[in-house]
């Protein structure tokens, strides 16, 4: 009996057994919902306090301005550390600043009140991209295993980060107005803890060499450099969003101040527009499955740059919202395609590093959208806005017309097995 355990070889820790469900969808939709509810929240926030567009546009610019500085370290800590630690230390961390900050605030008020939640800002933006990165990291996991299949790992992947965007800005809304800035801080935090609790454990490669942060985005880099596909949709991709950051940083001074809606109505726009990109991710998901990635990703492309060009002729709350529904609902078609094509061409080796460049570049304008409003008088938005759809139809025709030859965007996927 002794021999047959000795057998068995030495005790190692095991990794659970769990679904892709329990492993991979339930911790990344936890820790979008809390991202979400934060990221629209506080412009929301600053807005009804101040009253001020310039303002707006500066809380939207510092809310991403500490992301972008966070994503070289997140990379390399996912290469290093793994994906499952980094998510669960983000994850308690955010925990423990919502829940300081909710007690903080109950007894601020004023100037003291508005540093604290700016402050908040910055750090639940760095922490919320750390576990980003590890969110993602662990969906390409997902994604070499369903094959074939990746396009509709990434479609759920997807889903799930829309759904969030459509329960963040109401539910956040709710919140602030029912329960104060104490009850959606709290939610925040019980949502960040219960990812931490259902952080997955998964085997990863061995543990690489420590690098400096440099050394990690030069090797991202490289990659993305060595993958021509991948870097023109991402270059294509990163003047899109800048159009759609701009959109984003002035839809509270459009919606309250030109269009004399409450701040309710910003929070009901982007739930509508994050409706429409889910109704998009389910149409994806098959017809890339019928036609391939560069079809779906091409007419996205084109309903998003049409949407975009047509969104300063738009003079009422319904025609705005349709057309901010249409440019939402093509980039989640163009997420598609990104996702499937990182997750397949990528390196397993060189993941953490890659997605953390990649995603670098692409949130870049956003601050910049940011110091934009801040400082474009509300009169003169539309004319920034259209100046920007016009980069983003030039750049997303560039890219999708040096890429559609490429193999990889141009077959039908094939069906996934039957279990």
């Amino acid at each position: 009996m002794t021999d047959l355990v000795r057998l068995s070889g030495p005790r190692h820790a095991r990794v659970p057994v769990h679904s892709v469900l329990r492993r991979i969808y339930l911790p990344r939709a936890a820790d979008a919902t809390a991202s979400s509810m934060a990221t629209y929240a506080i412009p929301l926030l600053v807005l009804a306090t101040t009253d001020s567009a310039s303002l707006t546009g500066i809380a939207f610019a510092l809310e991403w301005v500490p992301r972008l500085c966070a994503f070289g370290l997140a990379g390399a800590a996912v290469d290093r550390l793994g994906a499952t630690r980094v998510f669960r230390v983000a994850a308690t961390a955010r925990t423990a600043v919502t829940v300081t900050a909710a007690l903080a605030l109950a007894s601020m008020d004023g100037g003291a009140s508005r540093i604290t939640v700016m402050l908040l800002a910055a750090l639940s933006g760095i922490l919320a991209e750390f576990s980003y990165v590890a969110a993602e990291t662990v969906g390409a996991v997902a994604s070499r295993e369903a094959g074939d299949g990746a396009h509709r790992a990434q479609s759920v992947l997807l889903g799930i980060d829309q759904s969030s965007a459509l329960a963040g800005p109401a539910l956040g809304g709710v919140l602030l107005q029912w329960a104060g800035p104490g009850g959606m801080l709290t939610t925040i935090g019980c949502l960040s803890f219960l990812s931490a609790v259902l952080a997955p454990r998964i085997r990863r490669p061995q543990p690489s060499a420590a690098m400096p942060v440099t050394e990690g985005l030069r090797a991202g880099w490289s990659t993305l450099r060595s993958i021509p596909t991948l870097a023109w949709l991402v270059a294509g991709l990163t003047l899109s969003n800048l159009t759609s950051g701009t959109l984003q940083a002035a839809a509270p001074v459009i919606m309250v101040k030109e269009l004399g809606h409450s701040s309710a109505s910003v929070g009901l726009l982007w739930s509508a527009a994050a409706a429409a990109s889910l109704i998009a991710v389910a149409i994806c998901r098959y017809a890339i499955g019928k036609w391939g990635l560069w079809p779906v990703g091409s007419v996205s492309a084109t309903a998003a740059a049409l949407a975009c060009l047509a969104v300063t002729q738009a003079h009422s709350y319904r025609s705005y919202l349709l057309l901010i529904s249409t440019l939402m609902a093509g980039e989640a078609g163009m997420s598609i395609v990104l996702r499937t094509l990182r997750s397949r061409l990528i390196p397993p080796a060189a993941f953490g590093s890659t997605l953390s460049l990649t995603i670098l570049i692409l949130l870049l304008p956003f601050p910049l959208a940011g110091a934009l409003v801040a400082v474009t008088p509300p009169h003169a938005l539309g004319h920034v806005i259209t100046v920007c759809a016009i980069l983003q139809t030039v750049g997303l025709a560039i890219a999708f017309s040096r890429i559609r030859t490429d193999p990889v965007l141009r077959a039908p996927e094939p069906p996934v097995p039957t279990p």
